[in-house]
């Protein structure tokens, strides 16, 4: 089984530059992990903590992390509620889908005042008659219970209930403790029959042997969880090491990411879209990669110099060289939270300053006042009313024997009037 390393946390502390002490969350989920160790003195910081789906079978190595606020450790095999006691800050405690049958064991919670949300979904407890009415009344700080809110006026009928129902806990738990034991020696016999009989049958194929592995029933049990994890295990072992030694598959290709003279090839070993784009604005290459929306982060290696990108997709290559140098340390990489594509924008090292383009049009005016085209260039500006109602370029001084004449005048102050102009004397004048 796999235990938990500084290297695999700083793997998975990515996000934090790899850097474990001021880390606040971590996700180690599906790595198989069968023990709780090392967080609680490399991680002091913690608030978030996500151990689902691993093989745990007891919540230890915890009471140092005072400002843990979510612990999960949905699908593991904790048989046990205890030693949380210590997690001052705890908030919501996730245990769905294990093996509790000590039901008692909410009690330890009592001292985590500031807990507010529990789940115990798929727990043998939650099978004992009276099981929710007990939890609400032991935990009086509880506010949700298995993703169901509590009610006030649930908690005072509980109350009211209490000791006949703590009764039936204690009683139910007992049969259940029985029941255990007898599961697990029942689950050591049949590991123990399965070793000796294919011990016996060595003849057997690998592919025999895995398809009456599956094609049993099997119980519930901690004890069936690690069974079935250790032969996944040792089959995807057997399966690695025969690919190995498989003489007749085709050596892997080599791909060659310099020439002899060492400038930097394009190489895209994972067949994966990609865009690099110039923004003029930022004076900046951009460059989008389509990797898989929901591939772990975990899962890429960005290595970015001036002349050239390698990013390693799943272990897979990509490497793309740039038109021109970019500045590393002013480089960044992020992954799109709606597309998942990891962008890199990264600034030129000799950015130049390009002028904005100007909107030209080609307006013209005929002598009737219709529009048409000329050769004539009008810059897009911003004017108070339109500015395209006449063509600067045509303006001539009109002689007294155009015909346009005789329908304007022009004023003692050299503004335009219209010929059958009535001056009012009676109208006061505009001021």
């Amino acid at each position: 089984m796999v235990r938990i390393t500084v290297d695999l946390v700083r793997k998975r502390s990515e996000h934090n530059e790899g850097e474990i002490s001021t880390l606040e969350e971590i996700a180690l989920h599906q790595e198989n992990i069968d023990r709780i160790e090392g967080v609680d003195k490399w991680c002091r910081d913690l608030k978030i903590l996500l151990l689902q789906s691993n093989l745990i079978p007891k919540i230890e190595n915890v009471s140092r992390l005072k400002k843990l606020e979510y612990l999960n450790l949905a699908l593991n095999n904790v048989e046990r509620i205890e030693n949380l006691e210590g997690c001052e800050s705890l908030k919501k405690l996730d245990l769905t889908v294990n093996f509790i049958g000590e039901l008692t064991g909410v009690e330890t919670l009592k001292n985590n005042i500031h807990l507010e949300a529990l789940y115990l979904t798929g727990n043998p407890c939650t099978n004992f008659e009276g099981y929710r009415k007990y939890v609400i009344v032991t935990l009086p700080q509880l506010k949700n219970l298995d993703g169901q809110e509590i009610e006030r006026s649930e908690r005072i009928l509980a109350a009211q209930e209490y000791d006949k129902v703590k009764t039936s806990i204690v009683s139910q738990e007992q049969q259940y403790k029985v029941k255990r034991v007898l599961q697990r020696e029942k689950a050591k016999q049949r590991i123990e029959e399965e070793e000796a009989r294919w011990s016996v049958e060595r003849d057997k194929s690998e592919e025999d042997k895995l398809q009456e592995f599956w094609s049993k029933v099997s119980d519930h049990s901690p004890e069936t969880r690690l069974q079935i994890a250790a032969h996944v295990l040792k089959h995807q072992q057997q399966k690695e090491k025969g690919q190995d030694n498989d003489l007749t598959k085709p050596p892997k290709r080599e791909y060659k990411l310099f020439n002899a003279d060492g400038r930097p090839l394009n190489v895209n070993e994972a067949k994966i879209p990609f865009v690099l784009t110039e923004d003029d604005d930022m004076n900046s290459l951009i460059l989008d990669i389509a990797v898989y929306k929901y591939l772990d982060t975990s899962l890429l290696e960005v290595d970015i110099q001036p002349t050239y990108v390698k990013v390693l997709i799943k272990g897979k290559i990509f490497q793309i060289v740039f038109p021109e140098e970019i500045r590393i340390d002013s480089s960044t990489a992020r992954r799109s939270q709606t597309t998942g594509h990891l962008v890199l924008t990264m600034p030129k090292a000799n950015a130049v300053v390009k002028p904005k383009t100007v909107t030209c049009a080609q307006t013209g005016m005929q002598h009737n006042g219709t529009r048409t085209h000329s050769n004539t260039v009008r810059r897009e500006l911003l004017e108070i009313g339109r500015s395209d109602d006449m063509d600067f370029s045509k303006i001539v001084k009109i002689k007294k024997g155009d015909p346009h004449y005789e329908s304007l005048r022009t004023d003692e102050v050299g503004c335009k009037a219209a010929v059958d102009f009535m001056d009012d004397r009676e109208v006061p004048p505009l001021e």
